[in-house]
């Protein structure tokens, strides 16, 4: 079958390690099923794998891909949620300290077929499209639980999301907005600033600069650029929201402030299996869409992956397989 996988792994050429080429069916094991792909999307977790963050390079060759929709065994129509956990684990999935992703010990979606656990697929409402759906279980899903179980951001609240155009951002961009909350964001470039508004940011403003008034919370993905910023735009008793660090981990701490003006820090993984389906309803309810940058079929995924790695993507990008 057609799959992308890493092959080899480089830090600073993340993409020379990418190959798109036929590789095994997949094996299933007891309570795994097996789930033919019809869209699968693009995260920057696939671009850590290449580089080596995450993946021990004795598990290559590994398939990329955390997110896929498609059809169950008997036709039905599902969304895969990602994290793997113990067999033997209760409770929220995103504790359980043995959970992975797939792709990160099992073959993951960038493929026209891959195994899962039977728990692990949960039914596509009809009114998501399967390239809609295959956008949620990451990007959308860490963003839902950055919001709603996390950062207990309620209606009529300020955020502010560091970042304006990434399959995070944008999510948290659109979620917060249709939920009653008061979006600002930072962005790069104006046209980054203008597509955040066109999302439903109330308010986007150029990196570093200061705010009308400080918020009740940030949204923060980026790290060691923008922590500082993220620190001082709080609110006394505010919270940030930590849910990755692309610009490295190691900033000044900022101690002093946060234990003066009582910040919270609160770290968010992914999602659970309820949270991912609380998500499906909000956006069939809502008529909220995830935003698509681009859709590309499997065999062309590279040009996906550069767009990504250029950070030109405004929204998600996303993987079709072929239909048998």
């Amino acid at each position: 079958m057609l799959a992308v996988f890493a092959a080899a792994q480089d830090r600073d050429d993340p993409l020379s390690g990418l190959r798109i080429d036929d590789r095994p069916e997949p094996e299933t094991k007891d309570g795994w099923t097996t789930v033919t792909v019809r869209a699968a999307s693009l995260n920057h977790h696939d671009l850590w794998s290449l580089r080596g963050v995450g993946l021990p390079e004795d598990r290559l060759p590994m398939i990329l891909g955390c997110d896929a929709a498609g059809l169950d065994e008997d036709g039905n129509e599902v969304l895969v949620h990602s994290v793997i956990t113990d067999p033997n684990w209760h409770g929220d999935e995103t504790l359980d300290p043995r959970r992975s992703l797939l792709s990160e010990r099992y073959q993951g979606t960038f493929a026209e077929r891959v195994a899962v656990p039977r728990w692990n697929l949960v039914p596509k409402p009809p009114e998501l499209s399967f390239e809609e759906a295959a956008c949620l279980p990451t990007a959308w899903l860490t963003a839902y639980r950055m919001l709603f179980t996390r950062g207990r951001v309620a209606p009529g609240a300020t955020i502010l999301v560091q970042g304006a155009t990434g399959g995070v951002a944008t999510a948290l961009t659109v979620l917060g907005s249709a939920s009653g909350i008061r979006v600002w964001v930072t962005g790069r470039s104006e046209e980054k600033r203008a597509h955040a508004l066109e999302l439903g940011a109330d308010q986007a403003f150029e990196p570093g600069a200061r705010l009308p008034e400080r918020v009740d919370a940030v949204m923060e993905t980026t790290g060691q650029a923008t922590w500082a910023h993220s620190v001082r735009a709080l609110k006394p008793g505010g919270t940030i929201v930590i849910s990755g660090a692309t610009t490295g981990d190691a900033p000044p701490a900022e101690l002093t402030r946060i234990f003066f003006l009582q910040l919270s820090v609160v770290g968010s993984t992914m999602g659970t299996r309820e949270e991912l389906e609380r998500l499906m309803r909000l956006c069939v309810d809502r008529g909220i869409r995830p935003t698509i940058h681009t859709t590309l079929p499997l065999a062309e995924a590279r040009q996906g992956f550069e767009t990504l790695l250029r950070g030109e993507s405004v929204g998600k990008v996303v993987f079709t397989a072929p239909a048998d």
